[in-house]
């Protein structure tokens, strides 16, 4: 858990001033973010709650460079992700954001061993392969390297995701409903493997959560509502 002193006077890991997001509608553009101002902290776990399309996974989004907003800034690991072209938008993912969905995202024509690989091969890591194996090992699925993620479990095909999401040691990690598509007994060892991972990296992690035992993990919890921080 961060110090609370760095919390308040550290500078952000994430900062948003003002944030907007519209999308093209039916006729008309459809209002997603009104206008967020957010600091996280290094280190800091914040949770986000909030009904079904209140923005949250937009929000996500945007921090991750996926979508670019309408209005306001984001500066993310020191970055003005603004002012990055979208081959430095994907560098810049690839070595400092970490990104947990709640569909698993993995290759299914890969290993979970390649999968796990994939950030560290496009960054030409020649130990790519021990270092994958490694991280596998570290979700407790060292045995399960070679199989296909049809061959896998949803809770080993999640454990592979994060094992995939930390292999870079990311300084931020975005957990998008993580638990979603698991069981409660499954999406627990999850989440704790999620926590213990970013403690003992001293990992920035935003997650997205329905569950409020979840939420209250965090250091933090945030509300969205109609695409505003309300709480």
């Amino acid at each position: 858990m961060p110090n609370p002193d760095s919390v308040t006077t550290a500078a952000p890991l994430v900062a948003l001033g003002g944030l907007q997001l519209s999308l093209a509608g039916a006729g008309r553009a459809v209002n997603i973010l009104r206008g967020i101002d957010l600091s996280v902290a290094p280190g800091e776990r914040l949770g986000v709650v909030g009904p079904s399309g209140s923005g949250k996974t937009s929000m996500l989004m945007v921090i991750a460079g996926l979508e670019r907003p309408t209005a306001g800034t984001v500066r993310v690991a020191g970055a003005d992700l603004a002012q990055l072209d979208e081959d430095q938008l994907a560098r810049f993912r690839r070595e400092r954001v970490g990104i947990v969905f709640q569909g698993f995202h993995l290759v299914p024509t890969m290993t979970a061993l390649e999968n796990v690989a994939i950030p560290l091969e496009l960054a030409g890591r020649r130990d790519a392969f021990d270092r994958a194996a490694a991280g596998l090992a570290a979700v407790g699925l060292g045995h399960r390297q070679d199989h296909y993620p049809g061959q896998l479990s949803g809770g080993e095909q999640q454990r592979t995701a994060l094992a995939r999401a930390f292999i870079g040691e990311p300084a931020l990690l975005l957990a998008d409903e993580p638990t979603g598509n698991l069981d409660s007994d499954t999406g627990a060892q999850v989440i704790t493997l999620l926590f213990d991972h970013a403690a003992r990296r001293g990992t920035t992690l935003i997650l997205i959560t329905h569950d409020p035992a979840i939420a209250a993990r965090c250091d933090r919890v945030v509300r969205l509502v109609d695409g505003r921080i309300v709480g």
